[in-house]
């Protein structure tokens, strides 16, 4: 059975999926046997596709991207391994989803798997509203965690 990862942002049309696309380039590369996917905390994008700024940051860095956003649903946590997600209000808000303390147990910020990080501000801030180098900002603050995460579904 694969590992499942799944992140977590707020529309799952920005940092979710630029995430999600960065950890599958990886996984796919190293032949882990490792399913990667994406949602949102809440409802408004679901059935839209990632933002085009998502999508063409991507592509500039030479990821794939083919997405449709989802939200993240309560019956969900035992169908994943590990919970990622990309602000402390997104983690708050999946603690208080979650159905037990197992659940709550895997879920995770994704800038603590960036050893620079160390102790500042572990969010991924939201380029939404942002331009096109908040985009790429967002790419490589999550390029930076990568390897961390690699690392812990390495040891599992």
């Amino acid at each position: 059975m694969p590992y499942r990862v799944t992140f977590v942002c707020t529309g799952n049309i920005c940092r979710s999926p630029i995430a999600e696309w960065v950890l599958r380039h990886h996984v796919e590369e190293e032949g882990l046997e490792v399913e990667v996917d994406s949602s949102g905390t809440g409802p408004w994008h679901a059935g839209d596709g990632a933002d085009d700024r998502t999508v063409e940051a991507l592509r500039r860095a030479g990821y794939r991207s083919a997405h449709i956003a989802r939200q993240f649903e309560a019956g969900w946590f035992d169908s994943y391994d590990l919970i990622v997600a990309l602000d402390r209000g997104h983690l708050r808000d999946l603690r208080a989803m979650a159905p037990d303390e197992k659940a709550r147990a895997k879920i995770r910020l994704l800038r603590e798997f960036d050893p620079a990080a160390g102790g500042a501000d572990l969010d991924v801030p939201d380029p939404y509203y942002g331009e096109h180098a908040d985009f790429d900002h967002v790419l490589a603050l999550v390029e930076a965690a990568v390897p961390g995460l690699l690392d812990e579904i390495r040891r599992t």
